[in-house]
């Protein structure tokens, strides 16, 4: 909620701050909490997520959808960084954060909830439509970038293929030991992914790729689950 300093309303801001992998760095994007304060917000959370903005799953993300009040920003460095979902699941998370009286604050997105609030009529009518228009082009650019990146990556590995150059992803021994260990001691599935920082899919790969292997070589699994 929007308080007063002095007189002077200030406003509450909460800060998104998302990369795609445990390799990237959220480094870079923490700038935004110093430039959100020096542009006269509060900043009352910061949210700080590595996970694909593909997902509409995104612990963080929904956390600060939970955490918002009315009259609170939302700010972010870009607008993928808040979604690169298709268009309709992108509008539905814009909906849930517009939902609790709060509007995003994203560098190159038109912002004009101010000057249609203040309108009235026709006026206010129109200012709300470019406004949507402008969102939902944001939006489909954001997921088209992301398609683009998926299509160059599947085509590099096919032309790497078609080489005999492909190899697939290098494995992380670290990870799957660990994996392998935590599954061992009976955790889930999900509890596996949490505690080891990586998907579900990751630790459903490597525990069967285990069984396999356990299975092969006459080696006990040591977990209770099989």
């Amino acid at each position: 909620m929007n308080g007063t300093a002095g007189g002077a309303l200030v406003q509450v801001a909460r800060v998104y701050l998302r990369v795609s992998t445990d390799e990237q760095d959220l480094q870079r994007q923490e700038a935004i909490i110093t430039a959100a304060r020096a542009a006269g917000y509060y900043v009352a959370g910061v949210y700080r997520e590595k996970a694909s903005g593909a997902r509409a799953d995104r612990p963080e993300l929904l956390r600060m959808v939970a955490d918002l009040q009315l009259g609170e920003v939302v700010v972010a460095e870009k607008i993928d960084r808040i979604s690169r979902l298709p268009l309709t699941e992108a509008e539905r998370l814009v909906a849930s954060i517009r939902a609790k009286g709060a509007r995003l604050a994203v560098p190159g997105l038109v912002d004009l909830s101010e000057l249609a609030a203040s309108a009235e009529g026709v006026s206010r009518i129109v200012l709300e439509s470019i406004q949507d228009m402008l969102l939902r082009l944001a939006l489909q650019m954001a997921r088209d970038d992301y398609e683009d990146r998926r299509e160059r990556q599947r085509q590099g590995i096919e032309l790497a293929r078609s080489a005999g150059k492909y190899k697939g992803r290098r494995a992380d021994p670290n990870l799957r030991q660990l994996v392998i260990e935590l599954r061992g001691d009976g955790l889930s599935i999900a509890t596996t992914a949490k505690r080891a920082r990586c998907s579900a899919a990751q630790v459903k790969r490597i525990w069967a790729a285990h069984k396999v292997n356990a299975a092969q070589t006459n080696e006990p699994l040591t977990n209770r689950e099989t």
